[in-house]
């Protein structure tokens, strides 16, 4: 087992061109960055908003594990999906009842992966337990199932709410990496204890759009308050990513973004 392991975690995959994108760099970048594992958030991935068994199923050929967020159950067949399909995560400070499963793991390069899901609450639509709560909740489950890697999707908007439970989980977490917003930030870096950190790392979609989605759609959003009916826009599709580097004991030792056109 090499000392080293090596995932790529994919940000928000927005609408079929979105997966298409997935679908044709993946493996390329497997090979290209010499990675272990990989995981995407694909809570866009049904025209711009949710997941549907037609966009679960070439996503999870491509990598080991999905999670979603706020659009979790935007898709009426996504509540039967979650239940058939434990390499799909919602977040885990969902009510408990929810279906699906916010934690989960996996095996990769000799390692035992386990990735969670939580969601924000600051200009978020309300959940009923605290992310911070939840962590310690998820952190302590995916260390008694043998995650010797820790990965934390944070789906939030707000970047202080991100960082701070980067800061709070301290050693418990291998990496607190940020999804929601599809804008990549460039404040990725490594915390105290060896977690590996960045509040957003964007999306897969069109570099042409809106966060992904049709321009003059979401302009009329914008101006009159009409709800975005265009979907994903067409054209262009860049893929943002972080390749994150873990040592032998699953603590971080690089981050660096990564981004690709297709």
């Amino acid at each position: 087992m090499s000392d080293t392991f090596r995932l790529l975690f994919i940000g928000d995959v927005v609408g079929e061109g979105g997966v298409e994108a997935v679908r044709a760099l993946s493996p390329r970048l497997r090979e290209e960055l010499s990675l272990d594992a990989v995981v995407a958030n694909g809570e866009n991935s049904a025209g711009g908003r949710g997941i549907t068994r037609e966009m679960a199923r070439p996503l999870l050929e491509e990598v080991d594990l999905v999670t979603l967020g706020d659009h979790a159950y935007d898709e009426e067949e996504a509540r039967e999906l979650l239940e058939e399909e434990p390499r799909i995560l919602r977040p885990a400070n969902f009510a408990p009842e929810s279906p699906g499963a916010g934690w989960g793991t996996f095996d990769a390069g000799g390692r035992r992966v386990g990735v969670a899901v939580l969601q924000g609450r600051v200009f978020m639509q309300e959940v009923p337990e605290s992310p911070f709560e939840a962590a310690d909740r998820v952190t302590e489950a995916l260390g008694r199932e043998g995650a010797g890697i820790v990965i934390i999707d944070f789906h939030a908007e707000a970047t202080a709410e991100k960082e701070g439970l980067g800061y709070y989980l301290g050693d418990r977490a291998g990496a607190v990496i940020g999804t929601h917003t599809h804008v990549p930030t460039a404040d990725e870096k490594l915390l105290p204890g060896g977690t590996a950190y960045i509040s957003d790392v964007g999306m897969v979609g069109g570099s042409e759009g809106i966060i992904g989605i049709d321009r003059e759609s979401f302009m009329g959003l914008l101006l009159y308050g009409d709800p975005p009916v265009g979907g994903p826009h067409a054209g262009p599709v860049e893929l943002n990513a972080v390749l994150v580097e873990f040592d032998g004991s699953g603590r971080a030792v690089g981050i660096q973004r990564v981004r690709r056109e297709l």
